[in-house]
């Protein structure tokens, strides 16, 4: 599968810029970069909308919700429906606890996870069957079973100046990763972005 959309998922205030939680904002940005693509927002699809031409000559679309994470589903149903495009040629960019600093997942298909940005996605796509990458922020390092406060402000906070430097360079991975989907494929990109740990720079 060759996706025709890739969005990441985030919150729209500038309160929000720069954390955790907005990592997925961060690689639409990313890609944007990389491919000369300028996002603009557009208010059918609610949100920041972009398309052009990936590496390859593939067609690409990119978007970032402005609906708020836990109604991130209604613009990418908005693209979707506008564009005719099957939810599996869909890919999802954005932040996973469970993954440390420096790993990406990416998979076929898959539950939320508990982020309630995928959960809405799920939702208004009508299925579990679309990629999905996901990036790691790592757990708060004082992380108690069941206090969700640590985890919220984990989740809604900055990452720190080294670990900036380092997600500078997860960003980079991403984009190869996501070159490398649209070139071969998702099945073929699993194996490279997968299998690889992203490592913070020899100071």
């Amino acid at each position: 599968m060759i996706p025709q959309l890739i969005v990441g998922l985030g919150n729209p205030e500038p309160k929000y810029d720069q954390t955790r939680h907005n990592i997925g904002f961060a690689a639409v940005d990313a890609l944007a970069r990389a491919w000369n693509i300028s996002l603009a927002e557009n208010r059918k699809f609610q949100g920041q909308y972009g398309e052009g031409t990936a590496p390859g000559g593939v067609k690409i679309r990119l978007l970032k919700p402005l609906t708020y994470m836990n109604r991130s589903g209604q613009a990418i149903q908005a693209v979707t429906s506008w564009y005719k495009l099957s939810g599996e040629s869909v890919l999802v960019i954005y932040d996973d606890l469970d993954l440390p600093l420096g790993k990406t997942r990416l998979r076929l298909s898959g539950s939320a996870g508990g982020h309630n940005g995928m959960k809405s996605a799920i939702a208004h796509l009508s299925t579990q069957n679309f990629p999905r990458l996901r990036i790691g922020i790592g757990k708060p390092k004082n992380a108690v079973n069941g206090d969700n406060s640590e985890t919220v402000s984990h989740v809604l906070g900055k990452f720190s100046a080294t670990e900036t430097q380092l997600m500078s360079l997860v960003l980079q991975f991403v984009v190869e990763c996501v070159e490398l989907s649209l070139k071969q494929g998702v099945e073929k990109a699993m194996n490279r972005c997968n299998s690889c740990t992203v490592e913070a720079p020899k100071s």
